[in-house]
């Protein structure tokens, strides 16, 4: 009897489990096929994932709407979708930094915390879904800045990986002046990437842009003008090469990838695409480099919501909830080279082996900042890509302090609007 009453407690337990999700997610209506947009899948691991779930529930297959690569351009499709009320989408793949407009718009329904297994996922994670109080999302990759480098370059000249911007500065230019090649790259085009770029660099110098709720302008001038001084100084003394004034995401990661740059500052995803590249087995990834030791990334990723319009809301959470699972969770990683939400899978020695990567990118995730939780996140990325952008364009006329300071009375009107 001893014996099998724990298994009989198990068993009422998870049954009891089951029927309290089942009570969670009973208040959505709707079954049958319904829609996953997201941005546009540039490594191909995203398909072979869905089909695995359309195997096993072929009356509620899902079909993927991938919306362009840049994420302003995925929200402006997405919110034109979201105003005309179209029920064309019904799991939305957010960026995390889209939750507190999209929760306050009312274009995502709020869902049950119970429902999912939150507290097995890295915490700053799961605050990039909480808005108000409330869970409108749930995480499913995370993402922050890694910096890639050229190991085998930086092994001639004796060189360890960078921890400050002054060892970064000095290697990048060492190896731009004797092997030709570009010293160093972020994403400079003038768009949400280059926002989270300048904002790493206000983070790595001890600084911040806005209050963690959104509701203040917080920043210090002269640790805002050296982390954008640190840029431009880059431009100026060519280390940083001009071409990347145009580099999103996938134009850095072919650069590296390509031989073209010593260092740059990208996504995890751009590790699996690199091992297969000219540069091969020559490169290794770090934490990316600040004023006076590790800096911080912004912290990046996608949750996945539930679109208020949705006729088909139950089948639509009963798939949140399988495709944020552990298994799947392992698949993102090992078939897409995306940082999973799950803590457990940055330990597991398996993956650690094929993704030596994992320990220094969970530091990262665990060390980054979010973006402020602000209604109005898209005007004020918006003002901070244009200034930042003129300030790293030549003739390079404008003053650090000056385009700081601008740039700062123009978020304070926005915060002020909302």
């Amino acid at each position: 009897m001893r014996r099998l009453l724990p298994v009989a407690l198990a068993v009422l337990v998870t049954a009891g489990c089951s029927t309290a999700v089942a009570q969670k997610t009973e208040r959505f209506g709707g079954s049958g096929p319904f829609t996953l947009v997201t941005g546009r899948d540039t490594t191909g691991y995203l398909q072979p994932l869905l089909d695995r779930w359309n195997e096993t529930h072929p009356g509620e297959r899902v079909t993927l709407l991938e919306l362009p690569e840049a994420a302003d351009e995925q929200r402006a499709q997405m919110v034109a979708n979201l105003q005309a009320k179209s029920d064309r989408y019904d799991v939305l793949g957010l960026d995390v930094v889209w939750t507190a407009e999209f929760a306050d718009a009312g274009w995502i329904l709020p869902l049950e915390r119970g429902a999912f297994p939150l507290d097995r996922f890295l915490p700053p994670v799961v605050d990039t879904a909480v808005y108000r109080d409330k869970l409108w999302a749930v995480p499913y990759t995370s993402n922050a800045g890694l910096l890639y480098y050229r190991k085998d370059l930086l092994a001639k000249q004796g060189f360890k990986p960078p921890r400050t911007w002054a060892e970064l500065r000095e290697q990048a230019r060492t190896l731009h002046d004797k092997y030709d090649i570009g010293g160093y790259a972020g994403q400079f085009l003038a768009y949400e990437g280059l926002t989270v770029n300048f904002a790493e660099a206000v983070q790595s110098a001890g600084g911040q842009i806005l209050s963690r709720d959104g509701t203040q302008v917080t920043m210090d001038v002269a640790k805002a003008k050296t982390g954008l001084d640190f840029l431009a100084g880059g431009f100026r003394e060519g280390w940083i090469p001009q071409e990347s004034l145009s580099f999103k995401e996938e134009e850095s990661r072919l650069a590296f990838q390509e031989g073209r740059l010593a260092f740059a500052r990208n996504w995890p995803h751009a590790y699996g695409p690199a091992t297969t590249s000219a540069v091969g087995d020559k490169f290794g990834v770090t934490r990316l480099p600040g004023l006076n030791g590790p800096g911080s990334s912004s912290l990046g990723g996608v949750n996945l919501a539930l679109s208020a319009y949705s006729k088909r809301q139950k089948s639509a959470v009963e798939f949140i909830r399988y495709f944020t699972g552990l298994e799947n969770q392992r698949r993102v990683l090992a078939d897409g080279s995306f940082p999973p939400v799950w803590a457990e899978l940055y330990d597991d020695p398996g993956l650690i082996k094929r993704f030596p990567y994992l320990p220094v990118l969970k530091q990262s995730i665990l060390s980054a900042r979010p973006r402020p939780a602000s209604a109005n996140y898209n005007q004020v990325s918006l003002v901070i890509a244009s200034a930042v952008s003129n300030a790293l364009t030549p003739p390079f006329t404008e003053a650090g302090d000056d385009v700081v300071t601008s740039m700062k009375g123009q978020l304070n009107e926005i915060i002020r609007a909302q």
